[in-house]
């Protein structure tokens, strides 16, 4: 159990650098406060925990798409980047999925 939060705690905090990084502040405030939510044992917590996960996936899925298009356009090596956003990006999947095991939807009953 505490592998799993520990997980998500990690993938909103790279969540929250990447938002740093773009100069978006209220982003960067709700990505650090989202694991709060682990506090609250309720249903729609656990849910809203998840679609934050997916979110924040299909968010580093896109960055490493842009990434991979401007480096290519400009002629600079692209693999790299692409190999350590794809890294991120699945890590904060499987964050969001660790987070429907039996386990955790027992305990946010």
């Amino acid at each position: 159990m505490a592998f799993r939060i520990v997980l998500f705690i990690i993938a909103a905090a790279l969540t929250a650098a990447h938002f740093l990084r773009a100069e978006n502040y209220g982003l960067v405030a709700l990505s650090l406060a989202t694991p709060l939510l682990f506090l609250y044992r309720k249903p729609w917590s656990l849910v809203v925990l998840q679609l934050a996960a997916y979110g924040a996936t299909a968010n580093w899925l896109i960055a490493a798409l842009l990434l991979v298009q401007m480096r290519q356009q400009i002629g600079r090596p692209w693999t790299t980047a692409a190999i350590i956003l794809g890294a991120v990006t699945m890590l904060t999947l499987l964050a969001g999925l660790l987070l429907n095991s039996r386990g955790m939807r027992e305990r946010y009953q």
